[in-house]
């Protein structure tokens, strides 16, 4: 069977790729924002459903839990996005998916217990794990030149990281206009705000959605009959087995160091000596805003480093030829700082954990942009959004994700309490399983070209 040449269908006018890539960035903006939306809000939201306070068991166990299960359902149901992305299209499931996590992030700031705020977690989890496999293959369908392709996918994925830099700012806001805004549940609760400011994507995406094309590639096929159905088992058969294992073990181990340490800052920041003494003598309402400003300040610094490691990774993808290579410009040197960050300044020094938290996101966050680049070249068309739904749903938000549960756990058990000291035993771990498990990393095929077939 031949595969389609660029001439055998219409290809999409300049204005309509721009407006996709548009959407594509406000997604993936926003997909990080939910996701890095849970730690900043996490203490204070605990305090005011379920009255537990740092430290003590009930609020590890809730804490494990609002990072567990939502990525657990998460993951399941985002394979079943990837899949139902292949069989129905991308542009369907994409606006699909940016509608669900924007109305549970609005339905989140009006909880009353800290039940309906897990069951809102696990949808706006969903919707995550499913806009960006959708994404991904619907830019990548769209751009078939291979430089032109890596440029876009690259950049418009940098946009995660202004996604966090987004949610920092929010939180901010809130914290200092509070006050100022509508009431809600009977208070004034800044993480409320927060949440709800989650909201925001859905407005650009109803105004545009009439406009966005479908994939072109998956478009051809379809109309012409020829497209295979999809098949998650396909994905272990002996010529795509190595790639599906690897690429979800290692998906796991990158989004393990975010989620197990990069993530763990606003469990951490309020137990350094300096913001103890700073804080020492405020009210306790006072000294909870203090310190959580102070988070949100150090986790500015975290998302700076990732939107300059996601830039370069989208620049230096343009030159190196080597996918192995690519990603190890960060993954090697991150198996030694990432670790040395959470052992030493993470533990007693504020302002030289800013800059080590900044060199950390920038060589941990790279790694997702490499994802978002990489997975789409070595599935089929057929296969794309499902192949791409497991090795980052599966991998990376079920195991991956699940890592803060890890720390927190090991938490528990450590003589000291310190997040710091877990999350530095859990980046050494991820990343020491990553940098080995790269010498197995499947390259794509010479020149770039996707496999429409």
């Amino acid at each position: 069977m031949n595969s389609p040449t660029p001439s055998s269908y219409q290809p999409p006018t300049a204005w309509v790729k721009w407006t996709v890539c548009a959407i594509a960035a406000i997604g993936f903006a926003f997909d990080i924002y939910e996701l890095l939306m849970l730690p900043l809000i996490l203490r204070p939201a605990l305090s005011e459903l379920v009255g537990a306070v740092p430290g003590t068991p009930e609020f590890e166990y809730w804490r494990g839990i609002l990072f567990f299960v939502p990525a657990m359902v998460g993951g399941v149901f985002g394979l079943l996005g990837g899949y139902l992305t292949d069989l129905w299209g991308r542009r369907r499931v994409l606006v699909f998916s940016i509608l669900l996590y924007a109305f549970s992030a609005m339905a989140s700031g009006f909880v009353t217990s800290v039940e309906w705020l897990l069951f809102f977690r696990c949808t706006t989890f969903i919707g995550v794990c499913v806009e960006f496999v959708a994404a991904v293959a619907w830019l990548a369908e769209l751009f078939p030149d291979p430089k032109q392709r890596d440029a876009v996918l690259g950049y418009t994925q940098a946009f995660s990281s202004i996604g966090g830099l987004l949610i920092t700012g929010a939180n901010y806001l809130s914290l200092q206009y509070a006050e100022s805004f509508p009431e809600i549940a009977g208070g004034h609760e800044a993480w409320r705000y927060t949440v709800i400011s989650g909201v925001i994507p859905a407005i650009p995406l109803i105004l545009i959605r009439p406009f966005l094309p479908e994939s072109p590639m998956w478009a051809h096929k379809k109309a012409q009959g020829t497209l295979q159905r999809p098949s998650i088992a396909e994905l272990f058969a002996p010529k795509l087995r190595r790639t599906t294992v690897i690429t979800t073990l290692m998906f796991a181990c990158s989004y393990g160091a975010a989620f197990g340490a990069l993530q763990q800052m606003p469990s951490i920041v309020p137990n350094l000596p300096e913001v103890k003494a700073a804080t020492a003598d405020m009210p306790v309402p006072q000294r909870k805003q203090t310190e959580q400003k102070i988070a949100a300040e150090v986790n500015g610094y975290q998302e700076m480093g990732g939107l300059i490691g996601r830039f370069l990774l989208a620049s230096l993808a343009l030159v190196i030829v080597s996918r192995r290579w690519l990603l190890r410009i960060f993954q090697w040197p991150g198996l030694i700082v990432v670790p040395l960050v959470f052992f030493y300044p993470a533990r007693d020094n504020l302002e030289l954990l800013k800059w080590g938290i900044f060199l950390a996101g920038l060589l941990t966050v790279a790694q997702f942009s490499f994802w978002g680049n990489y997975l789409p070249r070595v599935f089929p068309l057929h296969l794309r959004g499902t192949g791409e739904s497991f090795a980052a749903n599966i991998g990376g938000r079920m195991v991956g994700t699940s890592f803060a549960a890890v720390t927190a756990y090991l938490t528990t058990l450590l003589p000291s309490g310190s997040t710091a000291v877990a999350a530095a035993m859990v980046a050494l771990f991820v990343y020491a399983v990553g940098s080995v498990l790269s010498f197995w990393l499947p390259e794509p095929p010479v020149g770039g070209d996707l496999d429409e077939a």
